[in-house]
């Protein structure tokens, strides 16, 4: 069995600025998206967990470390936002204007459908997040950890999870640095606890 909280990380500029896609551009946290972190410290003063992880960006990372107090953040390529491809740095709006197919495309068959026609499909995000959530459950057996990652990631992971349809998954919305809790078995089931607590 293993725990975890899961969080996206605080508000960026990028979410500040009409919510425009950041995969992988550096964006940085907002006054807003630093007090959200706290405000998760705050939420896990009491907790114990065992190991914090997050994605390699610094959103993810400076997260990480505010919201759990730790010094000894462990950054993981493979919980890297998704490779948004031509969609970076544009609004939903924007990118829809130029080429609705693409759009089209990803919400019908997300796991095929490359992410801005350049991207990542669903089904490489995936494989990547699994893989790194079925090594934490054989590394930290037992025990509970911290994982800071993307909101895009994060909704693709779950949704697969639980068994939905991946083109389903902007249905499961995670908030900016709300905690998510899940259990995985031994085989890998997962038991969602906490939905944006």
């Amino acid at each position: 069995m293993l725990k975890v909280y899961l969080l996206r990380h605080g508000e960026t500029t990028y979410n500040a600025d009409g919510n425009r896609y950041c995969g992988r551009t550096d964006a940085e946290l907002t006054n807003k998206g630093i007090e959200q972190a706290k405000n998760v410290f705050r939420q896990l003063r009491n907790e114990k967990f065992d190991a914090v992880y997050s994605s390699p960006l610094s959103r993810a990372s400076i997260t990480a470390g505010i919201a759990t107090g730790s010094k000894q953040v462990q950054t993981d390529q493979r919980i890297i936002e998704v490779d948004f491809g031509t969609w970076e740095g544009k609004t939903k709006e924007e990118f829809i204007a130029e080429d609705p197919h693409l759009w089209a495309a990803w919400m019908n068959d997300p796991a095929s459908a490359k992410a801005g026609g350049t991207g990542e499909t669903g089904a490489q995000v995936i494989e990547r997040v699994d893989a790194f959530f079925n090594e934490m459950l054989q590394k930290h057996a037992n025990r509970t950890i911290v994982v800071v990652a993307h909101n895009g990631i994060n909704r693709l992971y779950m949704a697969y999870k639980l068994s939905m349809e991946l083109k389903n998954y902007r249905r499961v919305f995670q908030e900016n640095s709300a905690i998510t809790f899940f259990e995985l078995d031994e085989t890998g089931e997962i038991t969602l606890k906490k939905l944006n607590a």
